[in-house]
């Protein structure tokens, strides 16, 4: 019988492009075996501000019923997919928010050893989707996570182009997450669901025979 396993997708999304590849990605984790939370981190803009742009409005209203991160979905995870649009070749404010609550949980050990990963979005085709990815993992290495992204492992890859993690690029809102975009998603989670697996079993094995020893 498979290890099971825990996937815990965490995200931030303003317009809904993010949103849609963390359901996959979500949908994907499941179809490939893992228990899966999905998760919005919380929104730090003023009410007006997501008011005054109807699709920001219309995605907030639409995504109400998805719980939001908390501490205790990173302890619950043997694996974290965080995904983020790109703010200046950046993560966003939001789910840098976030990562900096988990101080306490760092501290304790309580991040180390897991298996992470990222996916990301923007409105032009160089608006910085890796630069935003690479600042992502910073986190992941002060974590002491492991870190698997997707690379060149299919043949998919070579189509998208990013070794990094799925990526999307959105235009103006007028571009929909299409094939391309759910076929790198699907690859990633499948081999973050596979080394996951690998890694949860090891440990488990090498613990057993320390306490038999």
């Amino acid at each position: 019988m498979p290890t099971p396993v825990n996937i815990a997708v965490v995200y931030y999304s303003a317009t809904g492009t993010v949103s849609t590849i963390a359901k996959a990605v979500a949908k994907d984790a499941e179809a490939a075996g893992a228990q899966v939370r999905l998760r919005k981190v919380a929104e730090l803009a003023p009410r007006a501000a997501v008011a005054s742009n109807p699709a920001w409005a219309e995605h907030a209203e639409a995504t109400a019923d998805i719980p939001e991160a908390t501490p205790d979905d990173m302890v619950w995870a043997d694996a974290v997919i965080f995904g983020t649009p790109t703010r200046y070749g950046n993560v966003s404010a939001q789910l840098k928010q976030f990562l900096d609550t988990l101080g306490g949980l760092w501290q304790a050990g309580q991040l180390a050893d897991k298996v992470y990963s990222g996916f990301t979005a923007s409105s032009t085709a160089h608006g910085g989707q890796e630069s935003t990815l690479l600042a992502l993992y910073n986190t992941i290495h002060h974590f002491g996570g492991i870190l698997v992204p997707p690379g060149y492992t299919d043949a998919s890859k070579f189509v998208d182009g990013n070794p990094y993690g799925t990526s999307h690029v959105s235009g103006q809102g007028d571009i929909p997450v299409g094939t391309q975009t759910l076929t790198a998603a699907r690859v990633q989670t499948e081999r973050v669901v596979k080394f996951t697996r690998a890694l949860k079993a090891g440990l488990a094995a090498g613990n057993a025979g320390n306490a038999e020893n």
